[in-house]
């Protein structure tokens, strides 16, 4: 008789996560070793929507000995995790998918497909979009006589952040859609309080980003329309509980003994 994953003891569980664990580890590794000989022109790519728009004369610097060669190492090995992203999915789909009924795998997989295809469309999005707006905003309203000089660690810190801000915002239909389909919540209790999400994306907004409206609007008016898709999907797909349907059927038909 074979033995269903359910019938694991803990230790086999506890062995096929090492074991999946090790294989995340060796193909981030490999990556970013095929990477790294490319880490410079890396951050010269990611440090063009800055470099772009700096004034004649100016350029990027480097307060710390050192960080000309780790500045550009961290974020070659923050790439290899990004790129490697859908084959770190797929482990911890492999590992969790036993364990889920038929109906679940056919909804799971088709979500961590979107996730990571949203996850980097907000990537893009920031790149293309906000970084190039936020610079561009930032370096015009600088004082005459004061010239841009940015410490390249400050820049990775202040890239990376946003980068993984926008990311994790454009998740924001899956769990929308989640939290509709699982029975968390009803779609007309989230469309009720449309006005409380669009003051709490600003919210958000305010506290992530940098202190400048320019960037969090940025923020907020994209996570309010992903809301609304989430909300729009999670609508198309919902089927209202048995058990609610039939009190509301109960509610409905004392509404109408009463009027007559």
């Amino acid at each position: 008789m074979s033995q269903t994953k359910s019938d694991m003891p803990l230790i086999d569980h506890l062995i096929e996560l090492r074991d999946r664990l090790l294989r995340m580890v060796i193909v981030i590794s490999v990556l970013f070793i095929g990477m790294v000989a490319f880490a410079n022109d890396i951050y010269t790519f990611v440090a063009a929507p800055l470099q772009d728009i700096l004034p004649e004369g100016a350029s990027m610097i480097a307060t710390e000995v050192a960080s000309p060669f780790l500045a550009p190492f961290k974020l070659t090995l923050w790439v290899a995790v990004i790129v490697a992203m859908p084959f770190l999915l797929s482990q911890l789909w492999g590992f969790i998918a036993p364990a889920l009924y038929d109906n679940e795998r056919k909804l799971m997989l088709p979500l961590m497909v979107s996730s990571v295809g949203l996850f980097y469309s907000g990537l893009a999005f920031a790149y293309a979009v906000v970084l190039p707006l936020v610079f561009g905003f930032f370096t015009a309203i600088g004082p005459d006589g004061v010239q841009v000089m940015t410490d390249i660690n400050s820049y990775l810190s202040f890239v990376l952040t946003l980068f993984f801000v926008f990311g994790l915002a454009f998740e924001i239909p899956v769990a929308i859609f989640l939290l509709i389909r699982t029975g968390m919540v009803e779609p007309a209790a989230l469309a009720a309080k449309r006005a409380y999400v669009f003051l709490a994306c600003f919210v958000v907004g305010m506290l992530v980003t940098p202190p400048d409206v320019i960037s969090q609007t940025i923020l907020a008016v994209p996570m309010y329309a992903l809301f609304e898709v989430g909300l729009l999907l999670g609508r198309l797909t919902h089927k209202p509980d048995p058990i609610d349907a039939v009190d509301d059927e109960i509610e409905r038909g004392f509404q109408q003994t009463d009027d007559r």
